[in-house]
């Protein structure tokens, strides 16, 4: 038995590849999804619309051709545009032999929709902010230090006059963070815009993370600003107490000097309580938690 195994592995083999040649040389149909691409604009003109942007083709052809139709077709079918600019209604089956790899030894029966429609105009450039599409999640304790810094931070769009106008801003494509604790810098690629060119298809984004902590500044004197020459205003007390949150390396760096403590004369005349609430000038990236004491007494003194 041992001594005829290889006997009947050869045969099973010969008996599978003899079935598969004969499956392939049948006919078969089948359905293939293909992307549609418009070429050959006149020069300066796009489209920013296409309906539809994809058609079903069904093909028929032997096995084996259809397999190798799979692995060496192309990614569209090729519409050229020629010179019409405006409104444009094209039927697809006309443009059959510019899609030579689509009939090579296959027969098309059918191409659905069958009618292609688009509008080519001219186009124009916008140098137009990039919006990053980000979703994130901080580790317990961390946040944001800073604003979300994007490099470059505008791009020149190129595309249809009427598309283009229409465009506030680019975004990126969107892209997840999860338990962020520490700086990250990614790549991110600009979201494709049908019929928009980009100078720039990626831009650089820094996420400055970093521990959030809470510190007081204490001593801070209090001004009173756009006083009249001939009024003075005196507070009790002059000087508070602030509490702010920051990043750790943000706030590591301050002291009494970046903080701009005041009140306006006009609020004090117009107080109607006998006590003010001071206003305060915050360094970027930080956040105000408290004032001790949160309102201030006053004296007016007219020379």
């Amino acid at each position: 038995m041992k001594k005829n195994l290889h006997i009947i592995i050869i045969s099973l083999l010969f008996s599978i590849i003899l079935w598969i040649s004969i499956s392939l040389s049948s006919d078969y149909y089948t359905n293939l999804d293909i992307p549609v691409k418009l070429i050959d604009f006149p020069s300066g003109y796009s489209t920013g619309s296409l309906t539809p942007q994809s058609v079903s083709v069904k093909i028929r052809g032997k096995g084996w051709k259809l397999i190798t139709f799979y692995l060496s077709s192309a990614d569209y079918f090729l519409v050229p545009v020629g010179t019409r600019i405006g409104k444009r209604s094209v039927r697809l089956s006309n443009y059959l032999v510019d899609n030579q790899w689509l009939t090579s030894d296959l027969d098309v029966s059918s191409i659905s929709p069958d009618t292609l429609s688009f509008i080519v105009e001219k186009t124009i450039s916008r140098k137009l902010p990039i919006s990053p599409d980000l979703n994130y999640v901080f580790r317990s304790g961390y946040g944001l230090a800073s604003p979300i810094s994007i490099n470059p931070d505008s791009t020149i769009v190129t595309g249809p006059a009427t598309y283009v106008e229409k465009l506030t801003s680019i975004p990126t494509k969107a892209i997840e963070f999860e338990n962020l604790e520490t700086l990250i810098t990614r790549r991110v690629p600009l979201k494709k815009i049908f019929g928009m060119e980009y100078n720039d298809n990626s831009v650089q984004v820094t996420l400055d993370v970093q521990k959030i902590v809470d510190k007081n500044f204490d001593n801070l004197l209090v001004n009173v600003v756009d006083v009249p020459k001939d009024r003075s205003v005196l507070l009790m007390p002059n000087r508070i107490s602030i509490g702010v949150r920051g990043g750790i390396d943000v706030l590591g760096k301050l002291d009494t000097t970046k903080f701009n403590a005041y009140v306006n004369y006009r609020e004090v005349v117009l107080d109607t309580l006998g006590s003010v609430v001071p206003h305060i000038d915050m360094p970027e990236n930080t956040t105000l938690l408290f004032i001790k004491p949160d309102r201030l007494r006053y004296i007016i003194k007219k020379f």
